[in-house]
């Protein structure tokens, strides 16, 4: 556990060499990112954790502003690590995004797996899903928001194969659910990533399954026609949980594209720069 002020942070750490930091999708935990560390474990420095209010990271202050941007730096500064390629699924996405906008020497290469960008329109039906998951919070509470949430168009293509619906349904099953009561003291990320796609300055790998929903399939778009060099490559025969529907892809993948990112420097910086919010916002 990694504690801040207002929440802790529990963290796993396998292998030795680079260091690659998994962040996981909303609702979800590092248990995510089992097939993807397993395998690179052999070769690198797996660090996978839980973000703030989810899994065993467990319920937030919420009088205690932060930002997950803050909080993946503030982990790669407790285990000196001085740069990492971060990866992130949706929600994770979004959060490593942010995190290499705010420290770009951080970042040795930044992988984006059917990635949460702000800004371009969720389609009417994954839009109609978040909207069932707020009905049912108000209705029947946070239990009712879990199956409504495992039932979101998200999780379609991964609710067909029953080994990996149950678990995802055990990782939601110990979600605490704040963010539904509103009680998420997160603040927003300056610039929005939308705003600022052409300042990556960072080797960038985009993924996103061919039968995701349409609004995500088009962040993915946008998110490699916009963010200068990156690769972009779309996954036959997966959803949204790319990782999970099709691993063997996806560690192909990230063999090829860490194996092409240039090495790593060694150690956490001696004094790195502060960053905006950090008073209030590291946990």
């Amino acid at each position: 556990m990694l504690e801040r002020p207002g929440a802790r942070l529990a963290y796993e750490v396998t292998g030795d060499g680079p260091a690659v930091v998994f962040v996981h999708g909303f609702g979800l935990d590092r248990r995510m990112w089992d097939p993807q560390a397993d395998h690179l474990a052999a070769r690198f420095r797996v660090v996978r954790y839980d973000c703030r209010g989810f899994g065993a990271s467990g319920p937030v202050d919420p009088a205690v502003p932060y930002t997950h941007a803050g909080d993946l730096l503030a982990l790669l500064d407790h285990l000196a690590i001085g740069d990492a390629a971060l990866v992130g699924l949706s929600f994770g996405g979004r959060v490593v995004l942010q995190a290499a906008l705010a420290a770009p020497a951080r970042a040795r290469g930044l992988v984006l797996l059917d990635a949460v960008l702000d800004g371009v329109p969720w389609d009417p039906e994954s839009a109609a899903g978040v909207d069932e998951v707020a009905r049912q919070v108000r209705a029947g509470g946070i239990p009712a928001a879990r199956q409504a949430w495992l039932a979101h168009p998200l999780f379609a293509a991964a609710r067909r194969r029953p080994g990996l619906a149950s678990r995802l349904a055990a990782m939601v099953a110990e979600y605490p659910g704040q963010h539904w009561l509103g009680q998420d003291p997160h603040q927003r990320a300056l610039p929005e990533p939308i705003d600022a796609l052409e300042q990556v300055t960072v080797p960038t790998l985009v993924v996103v399954g061919d039968q995701d929903v349409p609004g995500f399939r088009e962040m993915s778009a946008v998110l490699a026609r916009r963010i200068p060099g990156a690769q972009y490559r779309v996954i036959t025969g997966a959803g949204h949980m790319v990782n999970l529907e099709q691993p063997a892809a996806v560690n192909d993948l990230l063999n090829r594209f860490l194996a092409g990112l240039p090495p790593s420097r060694t150690g956490a910086p001696a004094a790195p720069p502060r960053r905006p919010g950090d008073e209030s916002c590291s946990r």
